[in-house]
């Protein structure tokens, strides 16, 4: 697997090497989604003050002291941005994980075995996805309860359907090629065929689909989080910043929903950008247009 995950790396390097405009794209998208990684990694170095103490006087507005103003409780608003940027990123990437490692391997399974599996397994996946993505996690996130894990698990539901139709498709088209059929034909039992001749054709795809899940996660973690079911307070959490900012609004506090909303956005965009990037430097016919 890691000759596999190497060479697939080196094949991007040295598309990005060529440039064009895929390349901006792919690299502005990374420069964003780089920039708030490392704010979530370095949060108690780079945060001027601890997230959920009162350190000022409340809703104070953005100066000198305090450069995105104080919330409700006198929290420095900055800090909860820095840090907050640890709870949606950590909800994200191990929800979208998870549901690769299931749909991709589901779907794997059932495109190659075919019959009453597929089937079945085709139906269920069918049934998941039928259901609005937001409704149903906040179906499951009100069934389990609020809380990371709870809000990661109902997420992570959501997406399975997603890696498992792709997956499907691209090993229902893969199996009868020549190479797979060669395969059998020296003897590489099935494990070795799906494993070690069709996934490998699969990580493209599956990279591109990786990180446009993120960016939906993203905004169904913000949206969980903002109804409430997301991260118990006082955690610093953007979704849950809006919803706590959205009443101070009207009486002329925007910094309370402006910084975190931004946020949400600007990472959604750079992960969408990123995706975006991938999905024309590693699909040879959209490189060919």
């Amino acid at each position: 697997m890691s000759e596999i995950t190497t060479k697939f790396s080196s094949r991007i390097f040295r598309i990005l090497a060529r440039g064009g405009m895929e390349t901006y794209v792919c690299l502005i998208g990374g420069f964003i989604v780089f920039v708030v990684i490392f704010m979530a990694v370095f949060a108690p170095f780079i945060s001027p003050h601890d997230p959920i103490t009162s350190v000022a006087d409340p809703l104070m507005p953005p100066n000198s002291e305090f450069p995105l103003g104080t919330d409700n409780l006198g929290r420095d608003v900055l800090s909860r941005i820095i840090y907050g940027s640890r709870t949606v990123l950590l909800v994200a990437l191990v929800s979208s994980l998870f549901s690769l490692v299931i749909g991709v391997s589901l779907g794997l399974l059932s495109g190659y075995a075919g019959g009453s599996l597929d089937r079945a397994l085709s139906l269920i996946m069918d049934s998941i996805y039928a259901f609005p993505g937001l409704i149903l996690a906040i179906a499951i996130a009100a069934m389990l309860g609020p809380g990371i894990s709870n809000m990661t698990v109902a997420i992570a539901i959501v997406y399975i359907p997603t890696y498992f139709r792709m997956t499907r498709g691209q090993v229902l088209s893969l199996k009868g090629h020549l190479f797979v059929e060669a395969a059998r034909a020296i003897g590489a039992d099935d494990k070795t065929i799906m494993f070690r001749y069709i996934l490998p054709n699969l990580l493209s795809t599956v990279v591109v689909v990786f990180t446009l899940n993120i960016a939906d996660a993203i905004l169904t973690e913000a949206g969980l989080s903002f109804l409430g079911l997301g991260v118990p307070p006082p955690t610093p959490d953007w979704g849950f910043d809006l919803k706590s900012g959205q009443g101070f609004f009207t009486a002329g506090y925007w910094w309370l929903i402006t910084f975190p909303g931004i946020m949400i956005i600007l990472l959604v965009i750079g992960f969408s950008l990123l995706g975006e990037g991938l999905n024309e430097i590693l699909n040879p016919r959209l490189r060919a247009r």
